[in-house]
């Protein structure tokens, strides 16, 4: 039975296009990898990414233009590919955070502004809430409405330190949203500290009270740090950065690509792309 799997680099060509670069681009002893011709004369170039091979006729390069250009970088493809995709995943989680904590922060701040002024209306909709039709009610300081009557009560100076507490965390994840997206490595340095640091209290959450989502909250924060400690090898780890860059240079340099595609000389059948070796 075939067994499938998501080829991120098919995908990634699908959404951003083809890598394509010219012959005279590749370096020396690795021409034949990028560009061959077949014996009815038909010019076909390799993506770089995908291993796709394309007419060179009408054929645009990696940043828009003609293919072709010296000093290409090779594009990420393997596993450097599979952890970019997933430090964006981690990267859109936090930019979530990072909405609902500074949606957060800003009700605070507003509502410690407008305190005095929104009062008055509050409590007469409590009490209006707590008489309810024929006498019966919510029992005065319990639910929403007593967490409510709890924040129109507390000094002004913790309201104040909450909302720059919470505006704090949201900058926090702000930037390593930032910083995963872009692959760099102190944001993954970054990330692991801040996650790590908050699994204590999540833990003493769970203790006292568990549910779905601080449940699902625990379970992706404590993946996130076991994968960053594992597949990016922070502190040294497994060999640390030097290791992963051995990796990559393993993966991405033109030895990796002509080991997943050989090299052969130009012939086969009349019209037909050129194939990787029998």
């Amino acid at each position: 039975m075939r067994r499938y799997r998501l080829e991120l680099e098919l995908l990634t060509c699908a959404w951003s296009g083809h890598f394509l670069v010219a012959e005279a681009a590749a370096e020396d002893g690795f021409a034949s990898l990028v560009v061959r011709r077949t014996a009815d004369g038909l010019c076909w170039q390799r993506c770089l990414r995908c291993d796709a091979w394309l007419p060179s006729v009408g054929v645009r390069g990696h940043d828009g233009a003609p293919a072709g250009g010296p000093g290409v970088v090779l594009p990420e493809r393997g596993r450097a590919l599979r952890d970019r995709y997933v430090l964006r995943l981690i990267a859109l989680d936090r930019l979530l955070h990072f909405l609902l904590l500074g949606t957060a922060a800003g009700v605070v701040f507003l509502f410690t502004a407008d305190r005095a002024r929104l009062s008055d209306p509050f409590y007469r909709v409590v009490d209006a809430l707590q008489s309810g039709a024929g006498g019966v009610g919510a029992r005065p300081g319990t639910g929403l409405a007593g967490e409510l009557e709890k924040a129109f009560q507390a000094p002004a100076s913790k309201l104040w330190l909450l909302g720059a507490v919470l505006a704090a965390y949201a900058l926090l994840e702000g930037v390593e949203a930032v910083g995963l997206w872009r692959a760099r490595r102190w944001a993954e340095y970054l990330t692991f500290l801040a996650t790590a640091l908050l699994l204590a209290p999540e833990v003493w959450e769970l203790a006292h009270r568990v549910t779905v989502f601080k449940l699902a909250a625990f379970v992706v924060n404590i993946a996130i740090v076991v994968y960053l400690v594992h597949a990016k090898r922070l502190f040294g780890l497994r060999g640390g950065l030097a290791a992963q860059r051995r990796e990559r240079e393993g993966e991405m340099g033109w030895g990796a690509l002509e080991r997943a595609f050989p090299p052969r000389p130009a012939g086969g059948h009349h019209g037909a792309a050129p194939g990787p070796a029998d």
